[in-house]
């Protein structure tokens, strides 16, 4: 008698298993299926104006702000006294008026950078010509604008 009840218990536990296994793969079956369908991007007409106005302020400017690459800067200031940092600049710009300066405020310093080198060595010979007027300098690695372009050399 206990083994028909055992059979009869086996027999059940098996019938609930092969009926989950059956809905497992039904079920991944029909989420399976790829939907192909169509998808229409309606697009303001303002998109384009500023776009088309964003490349011309970037061509008038002469600065390409596409692209950036790895390069190199003369750290010739930081602490924290904002004025010191501006006059900083001003005194560089006055000596270089070319060579492009930028100011970096991380809390609670100021850090004024200049130059966009690809090289060290371009930054340490603008390192070595600066040193008498600025007794801190660093060269520091980041990414850099590319060079202005001269559009009469072309």
């Amino acid at each position: 008698m206990k083994k028909a009840v055992f059979d009869h218990k086996a027999k059940q536990a098996f019938i609930k298993y092969c009926f989950f296994c059956a809905l497992i793969i039904v079920s991944t079956h029909a989420f399976g299926q790829q939907i192909k369908g169509k998808v229409e991007v309606i697009k303001d007409p303002l998109v384009d104006t500023l776009i088309a106005k964003r490349f011309e302020l970037n061509n008038a400017s002469g600065v390409s702000t596409a692209f950036s690459s790895n390069g190199y800067r003369v750290q010739i200031f930081s602490g924290s006294n904002r004025k010191a940092a501006y006059s900083a600049q001003a005194k560089l710009q006055d000596q270089y008026p070319d060579l492009r300066t930028y100011i970096i405020y991380n809390e609670p310093n100021f850090k004024v950078r200049a130059g966009d080198f690809r090289t060290r060595l371009e930054a340490q010979k603008l390192m070595q010509e600066l040193q008498s007027s600025f007794p801190s300098l660093f060269i520091i690695a980041e990414k850099i604008n590319p060079p202005k372009t001269d559009p009469d050399n072309d």
